[in-house]
């Protein structure tokens, strides 16, 4: 019932950002037949996907979570996406280029730690996450510069290709 009354909610005030500005009747931003659309919606929505967008925890729904996230793509994402723009730009004028597919172990415990670290890995220029190994948790990245000296190590440790991505991971979703 709780994963249905959250994903409820969040629908509608999703709705409501999207609809702002379409009438002027309630609080001056929306008519009165979007809302009441928007509520319907929201809880057929709601009804639809309560086991899809709200699993067993709640976690996610805790304030300070949400602004580690903001630190997080404010702070080391962001600075290792610019870092990343440059290298791959040097690396397609110099035309050095060594793409191959490693495999990484960052130790995250939750499905949404892993999906995290996968589209931040996918976002990055120059890395792409390739595949899930679902039993433990190791992913496949597409690299386009491997390392020989990163590679001595195994496995290979996650600093070479996302930094300290999997320590920001754990402590917002895990």
């Amino acid at each position: 019932m709780i994963g249905f009354i959250i994903t409820t909610i969040l629908c509608f005030i999703i709705y409501l950002l999207f609809t702002t500005g379409s009438g002027t009747e309630v609080l001056g931003l929306w008519s009165y037949i979007e809302v009441i659309f928007g509520a319907i919606l929201s809880v057929i929505i709601g009804f639809i996907a309560k086991k899809i967008f709200v699993k067993d925890s709640y976690r996610m729904l805790n304030p300070v979570r949400w602004f580690l996230f903001l630190g997080y793509l404010i702070g080391p994402f962001f600075i290792s996406l610019a870092k990343a723009n440059l290298d791959v730009a040097y690396r397609v004028i110099s035309g050095k280029i060594k793409p191959g597919i490693v495999k990484i172990s960052p130790n995250l415990k939750t499905d949404l730690g892993i999906t995290m670290l996968a589209n931040s890995i996918t976002l990055t220029p120059g890395t792409l996450s390739v595949d899930i190994d679902e039993n433990t948790n190791d992913l496949y990245i597409h690299w386009i510069r491997v390392d020989e000296k990163a590679l001595e190590k195994k496995p290979l440790d996650c600093k070479y290709i996302c930094g300290n991505f999997p320590k920001w991971i754990r402590r917002i979703a895990e």
